[in-house]
């Protein structure tokens, strides 16, 4: 089982994760409206690659109006976007994992630097729970969806932080790795066909909006925009 959950279905999943990331950047760019505004942005291209770039940079830089006004709230989001991308890609098991397989390498967090991200994750995953539950604003435009979407984020992360700790919790370390490794894929499978999407449709829109900006309006004037 482990060999085919770690081999075969691994290939399987990371191909439907970049073929269907790949298709979604393309529905969105073939959904914008080009057409009307060729001439400006065929013109105006420069100052639409400077609006990008200043849009991206104000959204991802962590001082702005919302988190003025949220600071608990864009704190835990911060912490649990930059931990729950960048864990699993610099994880020292998983990158000599892809070294075997592939020849291929690069720096590693320390493990225990490792380890206290992922509980930053599900402790960030709580929050985003609890507050799901109990926030009255927030409740009433919960769906199942959404509750689904954040057990297949946290559930890699869970089942991982097990596993290396050898938690046997009425089962063995193989079980539970077999599990991490099967949580895993199904978030990369279904990252193309749920909200997860947005963590790449999220810079795209941004992009987007910074372009638009940018050439219709200079870029540099006014604040119609909300970076």
């Amino acid at each position: 089982m482990y060999e085919f959950v770690s081999g075969p279905l691994a290939l399987i999943s990371f191909a439907i994760f970049f073929v269907g990331i790949i298709i979604r950047i393309v529905w969105y760019v073939k959904g914008l409206d080009w057409q009307l505004d060729r001439v400006a942005y065929s013109e105006k291209l420069g100052a639409g690659i400077k609006g990008a770039a200043r849009s991206l940079f104000h959204w991802l830089l962590p001082l702005n109006r919302t988190t003025a006004n949220h600071p608990v709230f864009m704190a835990v989001t911060y912490l649990f976007h930059i931990c729950l991308v960048l864990t699993p890609i610099f994880l020292m098991a998983h990158v000599v994992l892809i070294e075997e397989s592939w020849n291929i390498s690069w720096v590693t967090l320390p493990d225990k630097v490792a380890d206290y991200m992922t509980l930053a994750v599900i402790a960030a995953g709580i929050f985003f729970l609890i507050r799901r539950l109990t926030d009255p604003n927030v409740k009433i435009l919960t769906t199942a969806s959404d509750y689904i979407v954040l057990a297949i984020a946290l559930a890699p992360f869970i089942t991982g932080y097990i596993a290396y700790h050898q938690w046997e919790l009425g089962a063995g370390y193989k079980f539970w790795l077999i599990i991490h490794i099967l949580c895993g894929e199904i978030m990369l499978i279904a990252i193309p066909f749920t909200k997860l999407s947005h963590f790449v449709l999220s810079f795209c829109s941004r992009i987007q909006l910074g372009m638009d900006y940018g050439i219709k309006r200079g870029g540099t004037k006014g604040r119609g925009i909300a970076w």
